[in-house]
């Protein structure tokens, strides 16, 4: 009986020391966790303090460089506000701020203006690209044909006109411009044409022939008894005529005077 109990005992005190151990083991393994969660926290803080470090060091950086340039840039900014300060005032800015804010729609609907006019010259930029070169075609062929260079005489022969003719003379040609334009209108007409041809092309025959012509008062007497001498000698008399007579009624008083 005593030695069932001596039997017992030591084993139930095994299984305690087992069990103790096995909850050490388990504090241990948790306290290992614990140990390497922190470490990771601690890497991660490293980490983030290397980052933070980093960036302060670059922001650091940027700064110096950036320093120089913004000084002269305000440098620059006193010295141009010094120059118009007699022009603008603060309040003037001020005023253009508030009226530029007043009238934001109208710039937005200006840029949206600007934006649709972008979009047809982007659309019409080929067809401009055509009648440029079109244009270019033509006035190429303008060149080949005189057109320039008959403007530029032109303009040699209307500078000619008004270095030549005064005011006077300009003023007296206005007067009669009806006069002359129905003189120039009267010497259009087919008959004075053909009549201006023929007394050219007649003088351009005989020109040549002039030493052969007969001029003696007998050769000339001798010419009359031809027809066609006598019909224009009949229709030079009867201009000469004509035009004695219209210079009668032109200047009536001066002949009477006369």
């Amino acid at each position: 009986m005593s030695t069932t109990n001596s039997d017992s005992l030591p084993a139930a005190e095994n299984s305690e020391q087992k069990d103790r151990i096995a909850a050490l083991e388990n504090k241990l393994d948790n306290l290992s966790a614990s140990v390497a969660a922190i470490g990771e926290q601690i890497e991660f803080l490293t980490q983030q303090a290397y980052e933070s470090n980093r960036r302060q060091r670059e922001w650091d950086e940027l700064r110096g460089d950036l320093a120089p340039i913004a000084n002269d840039l305000y440098k620059i900014t006193v010295d141009q506000l010094e120059e118009i300060q007699a022009y603008v005032q603060l309040e003037d800015i001020l005023g253009l701020a508030k009226r530029l804010a007043r009238n934001t729609r109208n710039i937005d609907q200006l840029l949206d203006q600007m934006e649709s006019m972008q979009d047809l010259w982007r659309d019409i930029a080929p067809l401009t690209d055509d009648m440029f070169h079109q244009l270019v075609v033509m006035l190429n062929d303008m060149e080949q044909k005189g057109y320039f260079g008959f403007v530029r005489q032109s303009a040699y022969v209307a500078d000619q006109i008004v270095t030549s003719f005064s005011e006077e003379d300009v003023q007296l040609l206005g007067d009669n411009v009806v006069l002359i334009l129905e003189t120039v209108k009267a010497l259009t007409q087919p008959e004075m044409m053909n009549l201006v041809n023929n007394l050219t092309q007649g003088f351009q025959d005989v020109d040549g022939q002039a030493d052969e012509l007969p001029s003696s008062l007998f050769g000339l007497m001798g010419q009359m008894r031809d027809p066609d001498v006598r019909r224009g000698l009949a229709i030079t008399m009867a201009m000469l005529k004509r035009v004695s007579q219209q210079h009668v009624r032109t200047n009536g008083t001066e002949v009477r005077h006369q």
